[in-house]
């Protein structure tokens, strides 16, 4: 174990290593050694072929297992040096004086109020604006890329209602400061808590209403402060084509509003330009030394997370280097099951803990603490912004309203502000991927800064998940594509990566690659099984040592995940779930997100960025909650998926009929009539849709187009494995 300690030789954090460490790195050996014999026995296969049918065969689950086994290996990065860190906030104060105490800038970041709700972006301000830190060194910027007069109207009610709201937290040591978290628990104990619940639920309604409505309605506009914040919402005025537009509320934490110019003739690059507006506003207002970025349904879940960062930016030995804290994604009213493994514990969890032993975890785009320096240079050379007004070291000596603070905010907020500048490639968060956060932080640790994975037991934010399939697939087939475009650039993980930051880490990041996985899935759903209907043996037999090669390489690449989830307190239940949503977005959104890509990197017009959907349906809540799954919307995404469905319970059903004819071949078929089973056992939510009678069900038209492909898949196989 290793501990930092600061003055008094009080400890502010301490780490140690996984003991699972020396038995990762050996069973990697072992299970790369049998992965490495697969392929040889795939190459001297393929060197005997004795028609084309079988080498065709052969080069495919060649190709497909190679793939495998390069996922594997960066896979394997992680588990080499994974740690366990823990921090001690209650030394914090005893260390540093709490007037000493960094500024933090707070950014919540949201673009569409339908698909958005104000109300998340109302309870994500109101749990940061009450965290125990001094308030006059807190300030909360909302980032509206939509231009929403909405969310404008719910944040100035946030404003009013965080008079009330933070003072009832801190004199009744409230922990739960999300209000709408805070009143879903029994909070009776105070009596007070009625009075302002009843102030809560009034600015819902009222919030909710104006939601409904589609506009804030003059009664609302009262006061002439009230009345010049709405005056630029013109008939002119679109999402797409508006001025910038910055608004300050409550001063004591700073709340400020801010929509960035957007123009027609000027690319914004989405959420990446949003950020880097919102680091030049704040630079202009507040240029506080440390940033929070946050989505705006992520709500802060302990008021004590900021001391929790500050034991690491305020660590000498370490805060030279240390360009950012990243806390891990949680989600509330997640099923018992996680149907759509929407915790993604290798993305939020185990993946970066394995990278904190080495330079840091990737920042995952929100709940992340950043020092305003990472985005200046490296380490060592400062790169100065256009305006020394901009800098990290700039202090802003006037009121956070005056005019030239006003004005200055205003300009470095204008669309065309970036142009022949160095925001978005050298400076900033980066341009040049739809995941902005995986590339900025790729970027970043390339350039010689290192990060913190912060894991506390109680967690410091808790978000919504997707509650239906359709968003779920859509949101990972644009982080697909987004990988993608990183993958395939000049800063590739393969080549840029691992020079920049070494083969472990290099190789960490290589995840990115993670859409290739459509190609050994798509095989295995469907070549071992065609190849059963047709009595085609393609596989070793059971007497064969080979056959135990291919048992233990599967079993072992499933039991390794199963531990790694263990690892990190998950039931049996939700791991199955996790391997199962793998399986079913290798055969959609990693599918899809390959084929899109590829269009658009030959300038094939594709469909833009969406913002997935936080809005909660109430009949899609029942569902889920009962552990249905949700399909209802026809999407070309069902239709590989309900056809793999049918292909393996076909095949499966075929191998059973030829165990009753007393086929002889029952031996060499057993291994492709398992795979079918399996891929039975993982569809079974697709045959449940199939069948269902509700609005979540699998659309008609889309079984009927799955059974068209799978008779003529099957088809087009007995022509060329016949023959």
């Amino acid at each position: 174990m290793s501990t930092t300690t600061a003055h008094n030789d009080l400890p502010l954090h301490t780490h140690k290593r996984s003991r699972r460490t020396t038995a990762n790195r050996v069973f990697a050996v072992v299970h790369s050694c049998a992965i490495l014999a697969l392929l040889y026995r795939h190459a001297l296969s393929l060197l005997h072929s004795t028609s084309l049918t079988s080498f065709l065969i052969t080069l495919t689950f060649l190709i497909s297992d190679s793939i495998l086994a390069f996922m594997y290996s960066t896979a394997q990065s992680p588990r080499m040096t994974p740690i366990y860190r823990k921090e001690f906030p209650e030394n914090l104060k005893r260390v540093v004086k709490e007037s000493d105490f960094p500024a933090l800038d707070l950014f919540i970041c949201t673009a569409d109020p339908f698909k958005e709700p104000p109300m998340n972006v109302v309870n994500t301000a109101l749990s940061i604006m009450a965290y125990d830190y001094p308030t006059d060194k807190v300030s909360v910027y909302v980032s509206d890329d939509g231009g929403s007069a909405l969310t404008l109207f719910a944040f100035m009610e946030a404003a009013k209602f965080a008079s009330h709201w933070l003072p009832f937290c801190r004199e009744n040591n409230i922990v739960e400061r999300c209000p709408e978290a805070y009143f879903e628990t029994d909070h009776s104990r105070l009596p007070e808590a009625d009075k302002i619940k009843i102030m809560y639920q009034g600015m819902k309604v009222m919030v909710n209403n104006v939601i409904e409505r589609g506009k804030v309605g003059d009664e609302y506009i009262t006061g002439e402060r009230v009345k010049l914040a709405f005056r630029k919402w013109t008939d002119g005025f679109t999402r797409q084509d508006h001025p910038t537009i910055i608004q300050v509320y409550f001063f004591y934490p700073n709340c400020i509003y801010v929509s960035r110019e957007k123009s027609r003739t000027s690319h914004h690059n989405f959420k990446a330009g949003a950020l880097n507006a919102l680091l030049r506003v704040s630079a202009a207002m507040t240029n506080a030394p440390i940033v929070l970025t946050l989505d705006c349904d992520m709500f802060s879940n302990d008021p004590q997370t900021p001391h929790r960062a500050l034991c690491y930016f305020l660590d000498p030995k370490i805060q030279f280097e240390l360009g950012y804290v990243q806390f891990p994604q949680r989600f509330r009213g997640i099923d018992k099951s996680d149907m759509y493994a929407s915790e993604n514990r290798h993305l939020f969890e185990i993946n970066p803990r394995g990278m904190d032993g080495v330079l840091g975890p990737n920042y995952v785009g929100t709940g992340c603490f950043f020092s305003r320096r990472v985005f200046f240079g490296n380490p060592s050379k400062f790169l100065p912004p256009e305006n020394p007004q901009l800098g990290p070291n700039n202090v802003v000596d006037k009121p956070i309203q005056s005019p030239e603070v006003l004005e200055l905010a205003h300009h470095v907020a204008a669309c065309n502000y970036e142009k022949n500048s160095n925001w978005g490639s050298k400076i900033g968060v980066r341009y040049g991927s739809l995941v902005e956060d995986y590339f900025t932080g790729y970027r970043l640790q390339c350039e010689g800064w290192k990060s913190i994975f912060c894991n506390p037991d109680k967690p410091a934010f808790y978000g919504d998940s997707p509650i239906n399939l359709i968003d779920v697939l859509n949101q990972t087939k644009r982080w697909a594509i987004g990988l993608l475009e990183v993958c395939f650039s000049r800063y590739s993980t393969i080549t840029f990566g691992i020079k920049a930051m070494g083969p472990l880490m290099g190789l960490a990041y290589c995840y990115a690659f993670w859409a290739i996985w459509s190609i050994p899935i798509t095989t295995y759903a469907f070549l071992p099984q065609l190849a059963l209907l047709n009595g085609l043996i393609i596989f070793p037999k059971v007497s064969e040592p080979w056959f135990l090669l291919y048992m233990f390489v599967f079993i072992g690449a499933y039991g390794e995940d199963l531990l790694d989830f263990y690892s990190t307190g998950v039931t049996f239940q939700k791991w199955w779930s996790d391997q199962r949503m793998w399986l079913i977005k290798g055969l959609s959104s990693f599918l899809f997100g390959s084929i899109e890509f590829f269009f658009k990197s030959f300038g094939i017009a594709t469909l833009g960025f969406n913002v997935t959907s936080k809005v909660l349906d109430e009949d899609q809540s029942k569902r889920y909650e009962q552990g249905s799954m949700e399909f209802g919307v026809p999407s070309p995404l069902f239709v590989p998926l309900t056809t793999a469905a049918i292909v393996n319970l076909a095949a499966f059903a075929w191998g059973h009929v030829e165990v009753f004819r007393g086929s002889n071949d029952l031996e060499g078929l057993l291994m492709q009539m398992f795979i079918a089973g399996f891929g039975i056992a993982n569809c079974i939510p697709i045959y449940e849709g199939i069948i269902r009678s509700d609005k979540g069900k699998i659309p008609t038209k889309i079984t009927l187009v799955s059974t068209f492909i799978a008779f003529a898949l099957y088809a087009a196989a007995y022509v060329t494995l016949r023959n």
